[in-house]
């Protein structure tokens, strides 16, 4: 080999090394290339972590209304609307509208719902729900709401998981993942589920790529409530704890060998399950509720979504983090004016009986109540006919829709931005799916942008690179 291929092989070995060097140092630093596996992390790693700073609430309540209730018919009324009823809209006004369904020359429709102001905070409730506006005081009515996306599951995903692609973290494994959980036997993150239909499902409790400890555990309104949960017959609770530590002796050798976080994840699983066998038949037993408290959210009758309630209460009141109560289906394309009745009836006196609730046993000051769905609906009608308006529904309208929210820091009785006269867009305070959330997080003692996971080479959040904090709708 001559002294010039001696030196090309040199600067080729070297470049070469060098490289391999730095590859080594960026997968070390995301965690890929560590020479032995760690220790397997604490034997509570669900326990409680400190937030950012001191927070007002400690835990969630989310009342989601599937589909996309109307807020015109609900929460934001629109008087001008009556001087356009059954009109089309000037260019000048529609030239803009993007709908899922409908054109922009659709026929307004002024909303067949009475008004009327409540509580010393005169916040305006549709006559449809006299429950929730007699804890009127108690909400915060952000009429300002604003969405990118008009299709169900991907506003469903936006608004739970700040993002409408799948595969991103649902917001109470961020919080379950950032504060722990003060409950060992229970899960961090429950969702429950009651009415018809439903469109995003696991996607708005999934973990996504958080460890799959922080899974958000889904609860069933019939039947077994968690599945699996019992013990085969003729396997008592020794027997089953001596399995377990079998199990756990051969997840910990396989870790070992493997390196493999989610393992961890596993042996936790195993763990919480073992707990659970004991602490859920006495959560879900209702009968230990005073028949006043049942009669209070109408758990008395046959109404699922009012047992999610006061089952939400039971779980925060037992350290769990975040419940998800979902309630399907508000999208009501067509007989607008029946399917609002009927959801309205049964998630009315449930909704403002877990204000109550919480307020009178203490929990409300550190629990934060949210209630609403994806998007609203237009103010323009759906399938509007002649004589036969009880067939005539409302598009998806992500433009400007109302969410409430009450507790935990939570400025009450009040009112967060406004809509144009026709509720088409927001005219002021705007607040975005993401500001909702870095608000939540506020109030939680999370700083939006602190709260990060590094996966495939990046930071992520939940307010992904968006969000401020709304001060008006804090206290």
């Amino acid at each position: 080999m001559s002294p010039l291929d001696r030196r090309r092989d040199f600067l080729l070995r070297g470049a070469c090394g060098l490289g391999s060097l730095a590859l080594w140092d960026l997968l070390a630093r995301d965690g890929y290339a560590q020479t032995a596996p760690p220790p397997l992390p604490d034997a509570r790693p669900l326990a409680p972590k400190p937030p950012h700073f001191a927070a007002k609430a400690r835990s969630v309540i989310f009342l989601f209304m599937e589909g996309g209730p109307s807020q015109i018919d609900l929460f934001d009324p629109k008087p001008e609307m009556a001087r356009w009823d059954g009109q089309m809209l000037p260019e000048s006004l529609r030239a803009h509208l993007r709908f899922a369904f409908i054109k922009p020359t659709a026929r307004v429709w002024a909303s067949r719902q009475t008004f009327r102001k409540h509580g010393q905070s005169g916040l305006e409730f549709s006559s449809l729900l006299p429950h929730m506006a007699s804890v009127a005081d108690a909400w915060c009515m952000v009429r300002s709401a604003h969405s990118n996306q008009f299709n169900h599951h991907p506003g469903q995903l936006l608004m739970h998981c700040g993002s409408p692609m799948v595969g991103r973290p649902a917001m109470g494994a961020w919080l379950w993942y950032g504060l722990g959980s003060a409950s060992q036997n229970l899960p961090g993150f429950v969702a429950l589920n009651s009415g018809r239909g439903g469109f995003a499902s696991s996607g708005l409790f999934t973990s996504g790529f958080l460890p799959s400890m922080y899974q958000g555990v889904p609860f069933a309104t019939s039947g077994e409530p968690i599945a699996y949960l019992s013990n085969p017959p003729g396997l008592g609770s020794d027997e089953q704890r001596e399995r377990l530590e079998a199990i756990r002796g051969l997840n910990e050798l396989h870790y070992q060998q493997t390196g493999d976080r989610e393992i961890a994840s596993r042996i936790a699983a195993y763990e919480l399950a073992f707990r659970m066998q004991t602490a859920a038949p006495e959560l879900l037993d209702l009968s230990q509720e005073s028949k006043e408290t049942l009669a209070l959210y109408g758990a008395d009758q046959d109404n699922a979504f009012a047992r999610n309630c006061l089952l939400a209460r039971r779980m925060v009141e037992r350290g769990v983090r975040f419940v998800l109560c979902s309630h399907a289906s508000w999208d009501d394309h067509g007989s607008l004016l029946s399917g609002h009745q009927k959801n309205c009836r049964l998630v009315d006196q449930p909704s403002a009986a877990l204000i109550k609730d919480l307020r009178q046993r203490g929990l409300l000051d550190d629990t934060i109540v949210i209630w609403g769905g994806e998007f609203g609906r237009t103010p323009l009608a759906q399938t509007l006919e002649p004589g036969r308006e009880e067939a005539t529904g409302r598009d998806h309208h992500p433009d400007a829709f109302t969410m409430l929210l009450a507790g935990g820091g939570i400025r009450p009785g009040t009112v967060v931005g406004r809509t144009d006269d026709l509720g088409l867009s927001v005219a002021e305070d705007k607040v975005e799916v993401h500001d909702l959330h870095a608000t939540l997080l506020h109030c939680l003692g999370l700083e939006h942008t602190r709260l990060t996971y590094r996966f495939q080479g990046r930071n992520f959040r939940l307010t992904d690179v968006a969000g401020q904090v709304v001060r008006k709708m804090l206290v």
